[in-house]
C-alpha cells in the first residue's frame, strides 16, 4: 500500500471516529487534508537530520505527530490525555503501520526520557505550551510548534519566561500562520 493510500484509510478512519469523539472540528472535515494532513506534512523537512526520536505533545487525532512519523519513519512517542482519542490513535497507528507508542496520559505525568524533537499543534498558547514541553526535550534540542494567527504575540508573552532561539516559517497551508523552530530554551533567570 502506497503512503497515499495508507492517508486516505486513515482520513476515513479518522471521519469514522469523528462522528463518536471530537478529533477535528466538523467544519474542517470537508478540509481534512490541507486543514490537518498538508498542515502537519510541514514539519517533516524541518526536523534534524538523522533524528532517532520524537515526542508529540496532545497528539489528538494524529496531528502532526502520527502524520509525520508515517511520512518520515522517525519513532514518535505519542502523548494524549484523553482515553478515547489515545484509543483511537493506536487503531490508527496499526492501520498506518507508524513507528509510534502512545500514552494515555497527562503530559506532565508521562514518564518517558526526553527527546531531541517535540512537536505540538494545536495545544495551548506558547508560554504554557513551552512549559510542557521543556521537560521532555533533550537539552540541544528542537521545538517545532505550529501556530496560528496569534502566535507572534505568544511568542512575545513566551520571552517573557524564556530566551530560546526562533526560526519562524511561514504556514503554507493557513494564512497568518507560523510554525516555530525553537532551540536553546531555558527559562529566565529570576535572580539575575
Amino acid at each position: 500500500m502506497s503512503s497515499r493510500e495508507a492517508l486516505e484509510r486513515f482520513v476515513t478512519l479518522l471521519l469514522r471516529w469523528n462522528r463518536t469523539i471530537n478529533l477535528v472540528s466538523r467544519t474542517d472535515e470537508a478540509a481534512i487534508w490541507e486543514r490537518h494532513i498538508a498542515d502537519s506534512l510541514q514539519l517533516a523537512p524541518l526536523l534534524p537530520p538523522g533524528v532517532a526520536r520524537a515526542i508529540d505533545l496532545g497528539s489528538g487525532g494524529g496531528f502532526p505527530g502520527l502524520v509525520v512519523a508515517h511520512a518520515t519513519g522517525v519513532p514518535f512517542e505519542l502523548i494524549e490525555a484523553d482515553q478515547r482519542k489515545a484509543a483511537f490513535l493506536r487503531e490508527a497507528a496499526r492501520l498506518l503501520k507508524a513507528p509510534v507508542r502512545i500514552h494515555a496520559a497527562r503530559i506532565e505525568d508521562t514518564l518517558i526520557p526526553a527527546a531531541p524533537v517535540v512537536t505540538a499543534r494545536a495545544l495551548a498558547r506558547l508560554p504554557r505550551l513551552l512549559d510542557l514541553a521543556a521537560p521532555k526535550l533533550e537539552v540541544g534540542g528542537v521545538a517545532l510548534f505550529l501556530k496560528g494567527a496569534t502566535g507572534s504575540d505568544e511568542l512575545t508573552d513566551a520571552r517573557r519566561e524564556w530566551h530560546m532561539r526562533v526560526e519562524q516559517t511561514p504556514s503554507r497551508t493557513a494564512p497568518g500562520a507560523v510554525i516555530y523552530r525553537i532551540s536553546e530554551l531555558r527559562r529566565v533567570s529570576r535572580f539575575a
